[in-house]
């Protein structure tokens, strides 16, 4: 039994929401609350904070550790400077050392909203297919050579109403591509080229990533969505070995209510292969539109240059609802991502729909929608989450300037004004959790989770703040939608566990919960909100034992 006294402890439980003392023998905590009169192994904190360990409800491990090859490009607005370096960089490693070449980023903000064209990047280099990938990963422009080895023409359908290359008049491709839509006739390009480039997920690639979830404090996480069969083996032998020290709650991606029934006979597998005590794997995941900045996602209104367009949606509220009778009748939940607020609105629908529905059927409701992101929502809206049971999930790090004004190239300046408003509906009662939703090695020190309760709180972005002289002290609009620390803190440990569906056993400090905790070295309610970031992770127990720093 070991026992830590003396601490400011945040306990997130109501009935006891501060203690200065917790017990716990081997993984489960026995005592929270004020002094201590037992045995046991005596800790003297010295006053410092003791917090539930974190949870980054959405994030993408795949893609992170995926991306590890990728070669980053110089921060740059001028298209010429961007340029001079991919061909330098072409120049000083062959064609034979490197057959294919994936940078990134360049800003969105750099092309207006008909993107870049394949002839600017042929310029820099032309011998082999190069890919620059945008700062939203969204978006990505390619070169002539890359679309003539994917084989990708003006006759090639696109994947999906999503993934789309984009087209002149006469359909042909003008080398900028959306979703990802060359991932598709990715095989293709590497048979051509006799090469492939290292992404084996297995477990070398993927313990950096999950080293700095232990050093971060963060001890359950959901995955956007498992990448491959080897993804999710590798996860599982990691836990064997313990080297997870993670709770791990895993995704399987759809497209359609067609490939449904497909991708739960997946998940399945997974569940009788994979599941442990620390994985889980209990969910279907869904891209239902885009992103603002990408003029994809779901929009009530249209396009301010482009009348009649309201953006793209992957279904609409009819075959959405089946989705969800069908998540339902398998105990199933589904997690989308969902952008605009037409998207939003067609989400709230459809589990309305499918809701009654159940009901109809005399079965119960069992199955968990979560909406992510929801970065604009109708002011109608905002009630509906609490009211439906909807969970919502916020990438906090996107609060302040991270993606620019580019969502004003589709939208009005009062809509975008109205970006990332979350009070209104937590205010409503509804479940709304906390993330970082990264997705490649460039930003992963962004999932930081007090890196992102300060842009949340501040809506600043430290690292690509907006311009001062037109916003002052460079702080997104609008001041009332900033994010109070109490929220925060509960909304990356208890609300995210709730989000889990793992608050039973975690996201609290109370008795009979399981020992994770973190240790800081400042009290978080009492830092300044600008100075969140600098927080620092003293140490970390997961299970009841401590795996970084020390106690």
């Amino acid at each position: 039994m070991k026992v830590l006294t003396n601490a400011k402890i945040y306990t997130m439980n109501e009935k006891t929401p501060e203690a200065d003392t917790i017990a716990y023998e081997g993984k489960e905590i026995i005592y929270v609350g004020t002094g201590w009169n037992g045995g046991g192994e005596i800790y003297d904190m010295s006053g410092r904070t003791i917090l539930p360990g974190i949870i980054d409800s959405h994030i993408h491990p795949g893609m992170c550790a995926r991306s590890a090859w990728h070669v980053r490009l110089p921060w740059t607005e001028d298209a010429d400077e961007l340029l001079e370096f991919v061909k330098k960089y072409a120049e000083k490693h062959p064609k034979e050392e490197l057959p294919f070449i994936y940078f990134e980023y360049y800003p969105t903000s750099m092309f207006d909203e008909n993107g870049p064209r394949k002839e600017l990047l042929d310029e820099a280099v032309s011998d082999r297919p190069v890919l620059c990938q945008d700062f939203g990963e969204h978006l990505c422009w390619v070169n002539s050579r890359m679309l003539e080895l994917l084989g990708v023409d003006k006759d090639t359908p696109d994947p999906s109403s999503l993934e789309v290359f984009v087209r002149d008049d006469d359909g042909s491709p003008t080398g900028w591509v959306k979703e990802m839509a060359w991932m598709h006739f990715a095989d293709r390009m590497y048979d051509d080229i006799g090469w492939r480039p290292p992404e084996e997920l297995d477990e070398k690639a993927l313990e950096p990533f999950f080293d700095f979830l232990s050093d971060s404090g963060i001890t359950a996480m959901f995955d956007g969505f498992i990448e491959t069969d080897k993804q999710i083996e590798s996860i599982f032998h990691m836990d064997k070995a313990g080297k997870l020290n993670t709770y791990y709650d895993g995704s399987v991606r759809f497209w359609k209510y067609e490939d449904l029934p497909e991708k739960i006979a997946k998940l399945r597998s997974y569940q009788q292969r994979y599941t442990t005590e620390h994985i889980k794997i209990n969910t279907l995941k869904l891209f239902l539109d885009g992103t603002n900045e990408s003029g994809n996602s779901a929009s009530l209104q249209e396009h301010i240059h482009d009348p009649g367009n309201f953006g793209d949606i992957m279904m609409e509220a009819d075959e959405l609802a089946k989705c969800f009778i069908l998540a339902n009748r398998e105990s199933l939940d589904i997690h989308i991502h969902v952008v605009g607020d037409r998207g939003f609105r067609v989400c709230c629908d459809a589990v309305e729909s499918a809701q009654k529905a159940a009901a109809e059927e005399g079965r119960p409701w069992v199955c968990r929608p979560v909406l992510a992101h929801c970065e604009v929502v109708d002011p109608a809206d905002m009630e509906r989450p609490a009211k439906l049971g909807i969970a919502i999930n916020w990438s906090c790090h996107w609060s302040g300037g991270y993606f620019g004004e580019e969502a004003m190239n589709y939208y009005t300046e009062e809509k975008w004004r109205r970006m990332y408003r979350f009070n209104e509906m937590i205010d409503c009662g509804a479940a709304v959790a906390f993330s970082s939703d990264v997705v490649t090695n460039y930003e992963l020190h962004r999932a930081y989770p007090y890196f992102g309760m300060q842009v949340a709180a501040t809506r600043v972005d430290p690292e690509f703040p907006l311009d001062p002289e037109k916003y002052p002290s460079s702080m997104r609009p609008q001041e009332d939608a900033k994010l109070n620390v109490k929220t925060l803190v509960r909304g990356y440990t208890l609300t995210g566990a709730h989000q889990l569906r793992m608050d039973d056993i975690m996201g609290s400090l109370e008795k009979g919960k399981i020992a994770n905790l973190v240790v800081l070295d400042r009290d978080v309610m009492e830092t300044p909100p600008e100075k969140l970031k600098e927080i620092k992770t003293e140490a970390v127990i997961f299970d009841g034992k401590v795996i970084r720093g020390a106690i």
